[in-house]
This record gives structure tokens, sequence and C-alpha cells, in this order.
């Protein structure tokens, strides 16, 4: 046949512009025999030819297997349960405003899969790549979701690159050597993935914490400023002592961000070289004032950054709308040892000084950088008294008015004393200024404040509103209240009767709401107690 003769361009050509304007070769065997159709038979020979002739390509190299994970397999129930939050990942996006009784399985997958890491277990071969993507989709997933996946979830990011992150955010999902082999130490060190470095750096420093610092030194000088950044953030978890001497050569880093977060750290520790002369710069600066008769706290801000402040970590320029000089006290105020406050202001404890008055108008400044020292230097007893008696109104506190700074003062606090001062300001104030509050609370919420959240709550019903204004809150219930309430909240799922000034139908969203609240409970504990049945081998384990 002529036409399979034509050259495949020639082919394309006339599919292109059609056979009417550029007929393909006529083929003398079939005379009068349609365009449309000898193009076609054409291509169809051109097609055979071409796959005919090809060439059989070599084996491509087979990757490498996934290291050995030694974990537990999950127990049947588990994995069942695992994979219908995986399946139901999306389905709550096109539900609109009303979210009707049944559980919102999304937002108890982070739970489950913190549960799961707990226990130590591993992630089912078959359900990883729904697990990555639910990772690749979520940040919020991704430390939980590839510590459970392990090594396999590093081996299967090196073969698709749609899981790339977890090459790079996968810390503690490889198998490490041992912290003491340093050789094998060094090796990774130098040629592993970042993930797989910053696992590492974990690893070799709750072995031996002087070791870390040592280690990144070996190949400090060569690492881009934003892996130098990440390791150097990474030395907040067991920050100690030993870790000066290598914060305080960062203070020179080329890196601005790299020298700030070193200055940080440095200041976190009150025995450190820059925490003293932070405490001798702000003792010049705050200091008792008893020229008028009354003990007050007197303050005169700095009146330059020079470069020995800058070096150590304070940012000479304030930002829009800030004085300099309130900028600089308040960055020379928060890297002070709290601890030396006390012996230069007459003996007085904490709740004394914060009681003190400040002249000048500086109080509100001072106590905001003693807010921010609380928080970073851990310190409970300053917490406390920057904190106050949850009863007192918000806008009166003695250390700050702002409640995502009291909600980060909490944080400092024992989880159960915690509880009962966030029990104790909802009692005070409701459920309006409390939401920001209840998010540092330990999960599952101690017996006092998970009553004053169901208490509260019942109170807003009573009132008659709507309860979508308490959305936020309920969503928090469902995933932070003890399991153990669901039998003793069924009561609140009932339908209350109406008054007369009650919003129309409030009643029925608040039922249907105690609903979902007491069903996403019992959904909590059936899987929890789903992760502790008796597990079974791994999949690369033998069985008893």
């Amino acid at each position: 046949m002529t036409g399979t003769t034509t050259p495949w361009e020639e082919l394309v050509t006339s599919a292109l512009l059609g056979t009417d304007r550029r007929p393909p070769a006529a083929d003398p065997a079939r005379p009068g025999h349609d365009a449309t159709a000898a193009l076609l038979d054409a291509a169809a020979v051109h097609t055979v030819r071409r796959r005919a002739g090809l060439l059989p390509a070599r084996a491509a190299e087979r990757p490498e297997p996934a290291a050995h994970d030694p974990r537990p397999a999950l127990p049947a129930a588990a994995r069942r349960r695992l994979a219908q939050l995986l399946a139901d990942r999306s389905g709550a996006a096109g539900t609109g405003g009303r979210r009707g009784s049944s559980p919102d399985l999304t937002e108890l997958l982070p739970q489950w899969l913190a549960a799961a890491n707990r226990r130590r277990f591993q992630a089912p071969h078959t359900l990883l790549p729904a697990l990555l993507d639910a990772a690749r989709a979520r940040t919020d997933l991704r430390p939980q979701a590839l510590t459970l996946a392990g090594p396999r979830a590093l081996w299967l990011a090196r073969l698709n690159p749609d899981w790339k992150f977890a090459l790079r955010g996968a810390a503690g999902s490889s198998v490490l050597p041992d912290p003491g082999d340093t050789g094998q130490v060094a090796l990774l060190w130098q040629e592993g993935l970042f993930a797989e470095r910053v696992a590492l750096l974990g690893a070799v420093r709750a072995h031996d914490p002087a070791a870390a610092p040592a280690l990144l030194a070996t190949t400090w000088a060569a690492e881009r400023a934003e892996d130098r950044l990440m390791f150097l953030d990474s030395l907040r978890t067991g920050l100690s002592d030993a870790d000066e001497p290598f914060l305080e050569q960062a203070l020179s880093d080329r890196s601005r961000n790299v020298r700030a977060t070193a200055a940080e750290l440095l200041s976190a520790l009150p025995r450190s070289a820059l925490a003293a002369r932070m405490a001798a710069r702000s003792e010049s600066c705050v200091s008792l004032d008893r020229t008028e008769g009354d003990v007050r706290i007197g303050v005169e801000a700095p009146h330059e950054c020079d470069a020995a402040m800058q070096r150590d970590g304070v940012v000479p320029k304030p930002p829009t709308g800030r004085g300099e000089r309130s900028w600089w006290l308040g960055q020379l105020v928060e890297a002070a040892p709290l601890s030396g406050w006390p012996s230069r202001l007459g003996g007085r404890t904490p709740e004394q000084i914060v009681a003190l008055p400040v002249a000048d108008g500086w109080r509100e400044e001072l106590h905001a950088a003693w807010c921010r020292a609380a928080v970073r230097q851990r310190d409970a007893d300053w917490s406390r008294a920057l904190l106050g008696a949850p009863a007192l109104p918000p806008d009166t506190g003695p250390g700050t008015a702002s409640l995502a700074e009291r909600a980060k003062l909490l944080a400092t606090l024992p989880g159960d004393e915690r509880a009962v001062w966030v029990a104790d300001f909802i009692g005070a104030h409701g459920m309006s200024e409390a939401f920001q509050l209840l998010g540092v609370c330990a999960v599952p919420w101690a017996e006092p404040l998970g009553r004053a959240v169901v208490d509260a709550l019942d109170i807003a019903r009573d009132a008659g509103s709507y309860p979508w204004s308490f959305s936020g809150v309920m969503g928090l219930a469902e995933r932070c209240l003890d399991p153990a309430e669901a039998s003793r909240l069924e009561i609140l799922t009932a339908t209350p009767d109406e008054a007369e000034d009650a919003s129309p139908g409030a009643g029925g969203y608040w039922s249907e709401a105690f609903q979902r609240l007491v069903s996403t409970l019992s959904l909590r504990a059936a899987m929890l107690a789903e992760l502790d049945i008796p597990t079974e081998p791994g999949p690369d384990r033998p069985g008893p």
C-alpha cells in the first residue's frame, strides 16, 4: 500500500489540516477509496511498524528494599479504623454550615495517629499511599503520619515526587545507627537526607547532650542558612548548659535569623554568659525608686543599641509605631534571667514585684517583657504572678490583658494546675473569653475543666441562643473531653422545651450538637480500646 510509505509527519499534517485540504497520498491498490479511511489505514500500518521496530529496553535496576521496621502491626480493628478515617478525610468538605449529629472523622485522625504512635505501632503497608496523601494535603498531620509510616515512607518518597515532603520532614521515621557508633553516625551525618540528619541529631543528643553540638560543628560552615536555622531550632529540645559554647559562636553567624535564634536559646539558659550580660544591662534600666516616699519601680530605657547589644540578639530597628527605647528595653528585660529580679528589687517575691507600681507609664512595657521572659524560661512562679487570679477581669490582670499571652503563660504551669485555672476563669467569665486558653490545656481535659466547659455550654443552651457562636468550643470539646464523660452527657441530647424569648428552633440545634458530642466521645473511646487490643506480629516479623 502506497499510503503506508508516506512519512509519519505528513500523515499528522493531513490529520490536523483535514483530508479535504491536505489529502493523503492515494493508494493505487484501492482507487476511489475514501480519503479519511485511507488516512486512518495508513496511520494504523505506520503505528504497527513503529511498535514492531522498537528494541527491548534494558530492565531498570530494582530499588533497594526499605529498611526493616521492627514495630508491631496494628490490631485488625485499628487497621479498619485507620482505613475509615483516611477514606473520610475529605468527607466533611461539602457539608455546609450545619454539621449534623455524626462525628467529624477528619478531626479525629490526628488524635488517632498520636495514640497509635504512643503505642509504637507501624502503619499497614496497604494504607501507606493514603496516609502519605493525607499528610501531603494537611501539614498538621505530617509529624504523626510520618512517624507511623516509618522508614517505608522515606522509601516510597524517593519513588514518588508527590511525597517528596517526607524527605525533609520525616524526623524520626528512619532507622538510625547506634548513637555510640561514631563511624556510622559520621557517615549518615555527611550523606543522609535532611530528615535523617535531624533525626540523627536528636538521637545523638539524647545519648550524649554534648555530642550533638560537636556533630553540628563538623559541617556547620558548609550548611545552607535555612538548614543551619532548623538544626539550631532543634536544640530547643533538651537545651542545656552544654550547648552554650556552640550557641555563643553562632551569635557571629552570617545569617541574622540564626543569630537571633542563638541569642534566644542562650537567654533561656540562666547561667549563660549572654544571660549575665543581659542581666547587667537590664539592671541599669530597672530599679527601685523611693524618691517620692512610696516604693515603686523606676525605668530608664536604653539611649542606644550598640554593637555588643546587637551581637547579643537585640534588634536595633523597631516595628512601625514602636519607639526605639521601649523596643530596646523590652528585648533586654525578656532576655535577662527572672531569678535575678527578687534580689535586685528588695528581696520581693514575683507576686510582690508584679504588684509594685511602675513609674512614668512603663508598666505595660515592663510587664509584657516579663511575660515573654517567663514563657521563654519556663518559669512557673513568674507565670502565676503575671496571670493573677482567674476571677480578675481580663483587662485588669497583673501581667497582660492579652488572652494569647495568657495562654502562653498557662502553658508553663503543670497540667492539673492549668486545667483548674482555666475552669475557674470560665466560671467567672464564661466561654466567650476562654477559647484560646482551652487550646493549651492537656488532653483529655481534667474533670474540673471538662465540667466547667459543659456547664457553660448548658447555660448557653438555656439562654435560648443558637449554638453556632459556640461551634469552636463544641469542636474542642469533641476532641478534648474525657471519652468517659459520654454517658454522663446523654441527658443533654434531649430537645428542651423552648422558652418564649428563645430563638426559633434553637433547642433542636443544641440537641443535635450534644448528640454529635456524645457520639464523638463514644467513638474516641472505641478507637482507644481498639489500639489496646493485643497486637499482631509485624509483616516482616515471625509470629510466635
